[in-house]
């Protein structure tokens, strides 16, 4: 009989009854290791490259060499640039009129008011018309009686005519009759003159605008007695809407400016504010003076602006600027990129290898913002505008553009030399 062992205990691991299974990790606890490792091993790489790229960054640059100098840089470009001539310019009304009584009287109404524009023929005062009327009146009454005294007269003429035919009367009768006839005639000559230098008092008492303009403060009141004799003047009307203003050139650009009026070239006007920034108004160039100040060397031009919007005012200083002549495809550079010392004017130029050298330059036309180069420029040169003052011939530098340029680079998808990488709003940074 074969011998059998003994059963296992039933927790016995060795037992075929055992039913204890090896445990297996959950889907979800694994996929979230293999995340925290994916983003470790991500840290890490950039970690590595950012330290790979300063010490490379170091190990390329020269032991003692300055870091580069942040400028702001432009593009030379070529474009249309106005010879302007510019002067210091009063504003001056083309009419100013000082309205004036014509007769003696008191000032009963005034029909305006202070500061309004007026239309010509427009009332403004009255003074009192009634002794004016009385005079026309007292001269009509004279005529009658004179037309009576005619015609009396003309009746005895044609009588004594009619007589002297029949010898009836002597001759020297009927002579003194026909100049009693002609002075009789001019009486009434007289008396009608009489009539209307009443007539014209009368109306003058109905003061109206002469010219259309604004009206100044009230000079006199209501009430008032006023005399043709007195000089203050009632008030006082100035055209503005034309305005003109006038200025002086010196007598160096008079030839340049006859020579465009010969032409026949109208030559536009601007008048700017005090700072030379705003355009208030603009017209075009009217005449000029007859002769020159031979005590400043300056020559006065009178210029027009139509002033609809009343920019202009009477007696205003502005400053004056005069279209001369338009320049065109010529290389133009910012103003703030020109440099200058006591024996030349230069700016700084970026080298394609972003470093700067000095560049002596010669200036044309210049206006507010940019200046004509005549020589030392060539377009799409990088010329520094900002930074200046910390650099020196072959200085390396990290150039950045101005907005607008920069904006453009990025919509042309081709960013100038040494401006490749974004570091702002704005800007372009510069590769070292």
């Amino acid at each position: 009989m074969a011998e059998t062992s003994d059963p296992a205990p039933p927790n016995s691991p060795a037992g075929p009854d055992s039913t204890r299974k090896p445990s297996a990790s959950s889907p979800t606890t694994g996929s979230r290791h293999w995340f925290a490792w994916l983003a470790l091993a991500l840290v890490v790489g950039f970690a590595s490259a950012f330290v790979w790229r300063r010490s490379e960054s170091r190990r390329t640059a020269a032991p003692g060499t300055p870091p580069p100098v942040p400028v702001v840089v432009a593009r030379a470009e070529q474009g249309d640039i106005g010879d302007y001539v510019t002067g210091l310019g009063t504003v001056t009304p083309i009419n100013t009129v000082e309205v004036r009584t014509r007769v003696d009287g008191q000032l009963m109404t005034v029909a305006y008011r202070e500061g309004e524009m007026v239309r010509r023929g427009a009332p403004l005062v009255e003074i009192d018309p009634r002794p004016f009327q009385v005079q026309l009146q007292q001269a009509e009454a004279q005529l009658l009686k004179d037309q009576a005294a005619l015609q009396n007269a003309r009746i005895d003429l044609e009588r004594y005519e009619s007589l002297i035919a029949k010898n009836a009367i002597a001759q020297q009768i009927l002579q003194t009759q026909r100049a009693t006839v002609a002075q009789d005639e001019a009486t009434l000559k007289t008396d009608q003159a009489a009539i209307d230098s009443a007539q014209l008092n009368l109306d003058y008492c109905h003061i109206t605008a002469p010219i259309s303009g604004r009206i100044g403060l009230r000079l006199v009141d209501p009430g008032n007695m006023v005399s043709a004799a007195a000089n203050t003047p009632l008030l006082v009307i100035t055209q503005t809407q034309p305005i003109s203003v006038i200025f002086t050139i010196p007598e160096q650009q008079v030839a340049e400016v006859r020579a465009a009026l010969k032409a026949g070239r109208p030559l536009r006007m601007d008048a700017m504010d005090r700072g030379g920034t705003d355009i208030l108004a603009s017209g075009e160039l009217t005449t000029l003076d007859n002769q020159i100040d031979q005590t400043t060397g300056m020559l006065k031009l009178r210029a027009t602006a139509p002033n609809r919007d009343d920019a202009l005012f009477p007696n205003q200083f502005v400053n004056a600027r005069m279209l001369v002549q338009e320049r065109r495809g010529v290389t133009l550079i910012p103003n703030a990129a020109v440099q200058r010392n006591a024996h030349t004017t230069f700016v700084y130029v970026v080298k394609p290898d972003h470093t700067v050298a000095v560049r002596n330059v010669t200036l044309g036309t210049a206006d507010a913002e940019r200046s004509e180069v005549v020589r030392g420029i060539s377009p799409n040169e990088l010329v520094v505008i900002q930074g200046v003052d910390r650099l020196r011939p072959g200085s390396r530098v990290a150039t950045s553009l101005p907005e607008n340029e920069d904006e453009a680079a990025r919509t042309s998808h081709q960013p100038p030399a040494g401006a490749v990488a974004t570091t702002g709003k704005g800007l372009r940074g510069s590769t070292r």
